[in-house]
């Protein structure tokens, strides 16, 4: 995803001037296609992030589209004052890319892992929250950032995510993405835990479950049109993320049906409340909570038992 990003926004900006590059002192290589297009536009803001997001405000405000970079707990929770009060009070045009998210960095331990970054985000008034499944959808969602007036925070991932889109869906903020087509349960999906999702599926209706799979990409806005006809539809919703279960896809979910007084079975996939203190790898990670395709479908199939 991270090398997509990059081919990207070095794309948009030979087109686009007002874009600018800040980088939280990482990716120097990585943006070195967008520095031949105008190294001028781009800033390596150093270990600093609360300032650099100061300085993307500023720059929003004047007329540039700042797009921030950097791994994601360092561009969101180290400075959630700063997107509050410099970015949203101020309902400046900032796009804040946070790379690695998740569980991405599990070898590197809590300071890494960024399983609260949605349920802070999504409090803040007129900040978009995004979480494209892969790197086809991160592409159009930095495109349909470009068009907003207000900030937008996008979710991704790292490294060596498969691609789920063979051609370009329709993508639109606030609008998800059928994935593949079911009738019994629904599994809506946020960001890189998209293929365990499809894993799940496949295991589901090897069970005689048909399964429908739903890239839930947008989690502020979120798909209320969808949603709505989901608890119609399935005889249960399930959601799945890397992210603490409190907060996340799952939390919004059911928020929104307890607001619009809808009642739908639901089965939320996430982190529990707790740190992780051991060291391992992303697979290990998700092995350790259940973040696996086959606990999923598991779950998925005693909790169909007891509907």
């Amino acid at each position: 995803m991270r090398n997509a990003f990059a081919n990207e926004v070095t794309e948009l900006a030979k087109n686009d001037k007002r874009i600018v590059l800040l980088s939280g002192d990482i990716g120097n290589k990585l943006f070195d296609d967008f520095k031949k297009v105008d190294s001028d536009r781009f800033y390596n803001c150093g270990v600093a992030e609360a300032n650099m997001m100061g300085v993307a405000a500023g720059m929003a405000l004047s007329g540039f589209r700042p797009v921030i970079y950097t791994i994601t707990p360092f561009t969101t929770t180290r400075c959630f004052e700063q997107i509050r009060v410099d970015v949203c009070y101020h309902q400046a045009p900032v796009i804040i890319v946070g790379t690695g998210s998740g569980l991405s960095y599990a070898e590197l331990g809590p300071t890494h892992h960024s399983l609260e970054d949605l349920a802070i985000l999504r409090t803040l008034p007129g900040l978009s929250v995004l979480a494209p499944c892969d790197a086809v959808e991160m592409r159009l969602a930095l495109r349909a950032a470009l068009q907003q007036n207000n900030p937008v925070y996008i979710r991704i991932g790292k490294k060596g995510e498969p691609v789920i889109h063979t051609t370009l869906p329709h993508f639109e903020i606030g609008k998800s993405i059928t994935v593949r087509q079911g009738n019994h349960v629904v599994l809506l999906t946020a960001g890189t835990m998209m293929p365990e999702a499809l894993k799940a599926a496949d295991l589901l209706e090897g069970k005689g479950i048909s399964t429908e799979v739903v890239s839930m990409h947008s989690i502020k806005p979120l798909d209320g049109a969808y949603l709505s006809l989901a608890a119609k539809r399935f005889e249960c919703i399930v959601t799945i993320e890397e992210h603490g279960l409190i907060g996340g896809l799952g939390s919004a979910v059911s928020e929104w049906y307890i607001r619009n007084n809808i009642h739908a079975a639901q089965i939320n996939f996430g982190t529990p409340d707790e740190f992780m203190h051991e060291i391992g790898s992303q697979d290990y990670a998700r092995e350790k909570y259940g973040l696996t395709a086959e606990n999923i479908a598991a779950n998925i199939v005693v909790r169909l038992n007891r509907i």
